[in-house]
């Protein structure tokens, strides 16, 4: 079976996007571009994540051929691998319905600055403008609004957050989704402090040496 790692992980963080309330039902997919073998795994469309297998998860090649499976990959394949290959730091791809961060998206407002981790996506959250779900100008939408950031809002629909690796993409969508709902609280009872450019570069500045890399 092609990509059997990644097919592992689809299954594994399938079933987090669940239980960490990023979606509901079958809402929401997933992909991972293996570099060397020029395949991408993505998550099947319409499929209870707690019912799929390595084996439902569908291969296709980057030109969006099905290269393994016996399944129809998620409906919106195409912004994934356009994704994928926009920038060379892009290995996975999340998509999620989540609550807060969707509540903005359905306003059409960016989330700023009103926390620190905001920049597991950068300096903010932009927001993508509507199109149809699984369409060509929903993925063109994406690629004129993500530049270097990490996470995308998708106006009306859910959000986007990439990553070199489906561990990190995923941490960043679960962090924006904090950070959205103190922005949603914070505007409940009054006027949030936003974090200005300075502070943030300094933030983005040790997000690089964020993790368990080797110490200096």
């Amino acid at each position: 079976m092609r990509l059997q790692n990644e097919r592992e992980q689809l299954v594994a963080y399938g079933k987090r996007l669940i239980t960490s309330h990023l979606t509901t039902g079958s809402g929401g997919n997933l992909s991972i571009l293996n570099r060397e073998e020029g395949l991408v795994a993505i998550t099947p469309s319409g499929m209870d994540y707690f019912t799929t297998q390595p084996e439902d998860i569908v291969v296709l090649d980057l030109d969006g051929n099905i290269v393994e499976g016996k399944r129809k990959p998620s409906s919106e394949w195409r912004f994934h691998l356009d994704l994928l290959q926009h920038r060379d730091n892009i290995n996975a791809v999340v998509h999620t319905h989540q609550v807060y961060a969707t509540t903005f998206a359905c306003l059409n407002w960016e989330i700023p600055a009103v926390h620190y981790l905001v920049g597991f996506s950068g300096d903010k959250v932009p927001v993508a403008p509507y199109a149809t779900y699984g369409t060509q100008e929903l993925s063109d939408n994406i690629l004129k609004t993500i530049g270097d950031y990490n996470v995308v809002l998708l106006a009306n629909h859910g959000l986007i957050a990439v990553g070199h690796s489906m561990e990190r993409a995923f941490a960043a969508a679960e962090e924006i989704e904090l950070v959205a709902q103190l922005y949603y609280q914070t505007k409940c009872i009054g006027q949030p402090v936003i974090l200005n450019n300075e502070q943030m570069g300094e933030v983005l500045m040790s997000f690089q040496g964020y993790g368990q890399g080797r110490r200096k």
